[in-house]
């Protein structure tokens, strides 16, 4: 396993539909445990391959908190093939928009359709965090991020303020 760099918003790389992935290999499943080691070390919850530069419908999740034990997904073209008609708040963040937290409405409850690491189609009922975690990497393969729930008026500051933190972070390297 090895940790990959995450790309920091606004970048166009994460605004890109990713295409899916026919089969899961040796290549994928090792994206798949470097992409877990990349979110634990962050430390997140989530984390989409489009983070790590990969235009791929790769995810992988793990809700787990504090000293609950280790629970993770390596989800693989994830399709949602039922939501609740009940929503809920959730204050959410992103590894590629550090620091930066709103609140997104989603649907509560979620069934997901996808591959696993063993390329073996699997079904997931999730609810409560591990249902948003879902939904908002799922977003990332369709070029979302969370931003693009909330009002313009607060993307639009957000959006700002990472592109001159990445262009100081730039300058001072140089």
């Amino acid at each position: 396993m090895a940790k990959r760099d995450i790309i920091i918003a606004p970048d166009p790389r994460l605004k890109m539909v990713c295409t899916r992935v026919e089969t899961v290999d040796e290549e994928i499943t090792t994206l798949m445990s470097d992409m877990l080691e990349t979110m634990y070390t962050a430390p997140g919850v989530g984390l989409a391959a489009p983070q790590v530069g990969v235009t791929k419908r790769i995810i992988v999740v793990d809700a787990a908190r504090g000293e609950e034990e280790l629970t993770p997904y390596k989800i693989v073209n994830p399709e949602i093939v039922w939501s609740s008609e009940e929503e809920k708040i959730h204050e959410e963040g992103c590894l590629s928009l550090p620091t930066y937290y709103e609140d997104v409405v989603r649907p509560d409850r979620i069934r997901v359709r996808y591959t696993d690491e063993n390329n073996t189609e699997q079904e997931l009922e999730a609810d409560g965090l591990l249902s948003v975690v879902i939904q908002h990497e799922m977003d990332h393969l369709e070029g979302l991020l969370f931003v693009d729930h909330i009002s313009n008026l607060k993307r639009s500051m957000i959006l700002r303020k990472l592109k001159k933190t990445k262009k100081q972070m730039v300058a001072g390297n140089e």
